[in-house]
């Protein structure tokens, strides 16, 4: 039977640098797809809903990595400490100290990226360079066990205008770059299903891409409220 997601999966692939990690974005897909999609060779998914994202990590294979892309309230960090491979969207120190302690829980260091506030939006999250820079110089991070820092991820401005777009990528490329021998990056999560390509020219080696491997995005899986 054929499975037109792997076929598409494949073909990225082929087009991505060796170096560069490609986050499936699942969120709001059901199982069957997100099975089809690892059938296909895909290991990397990307959810932002931790409820949603805890129910598929009970149902499916669990050599999957599941990053977490979306918002992040901290009384959900405890249902995703357990398992949670990356998580893309820390934009607090006081989110960062709450997935130190539930890393530590666990007996787990989470990988972490700050969120940097790169788009012209007022409702897209992120901090500044310079909250970038106190949190990292801080003592609080500079004690945790568990949770560690590896890189910065960023949000372009949902615009048409592909000098927009490259700018604000320029821009975050040039903080990590200035950056990731100091604090030991190793990761620059910048690009989506309609700018990763602007963003493979700044550095990036890891995208997130959803609509362009599952189509457009669906209603809200209903999963257990906890």
């Amino acid at each position: 039977m054929p499975n037109p997601i792997a076929h598409k999966i494949s073909a990225l692939q082929n087009q991505l640098p060796a170096e560069v990690t490609l986050v499936a974005v699942s969120k709001t897909k059901p199982i069957e797809v997100l099975q089809m999609a690892y059938d296909g060779g895909q290991r990397v998914f990307g959810e932002n809903k931790i409820q949603e994202m805890a129910h598929k990590w009970a149902e499916l294979p669990k050599d999957i990595q599941w990053h977490m892309i979306g918002h992040v309230q901290t009384n959900k960090v405890k249902y995703m400490a357990p398992f949670v491979s990356l998580v893309h969207s820390v934009d607090s120190l006081k989110l960062l100290k709450e997935i130190d302690k539930q890393g530590r829980n666990n007996n787990r260091c989470i990988p972490c990226l700050l969120q940097i506030k790169i788009a012209s939006e007022a409702q897209k999250f992120g901090l500044t360079q310079e909250q970038a820079i106190d949190a990292l110089h801080s003592e609080a991070v500079k004690q945790m066990e568990g949770a560690i820092i590896i890189g910065l991820m960023g949000m372009a401005t949902f615009t048409d205008d592909p000098a927009q777009i490259a700018q604000e990528f320029a821009l975050l490329q040039s903080f990590y770059d200035q950056n990731k021998t100091e604090f030991g990056f190793t990761t620059l999560s910048i690009g989506m299903s309609a700018d990763y390509d602007i963003a493979l020219q700044y550095g990036s080696n890891m995208i997130r891409v959803g609509s362009a491997l599952f189509g457009e995005r669906e209603a809200p899986l209903q999963t257990p409220q906890s």
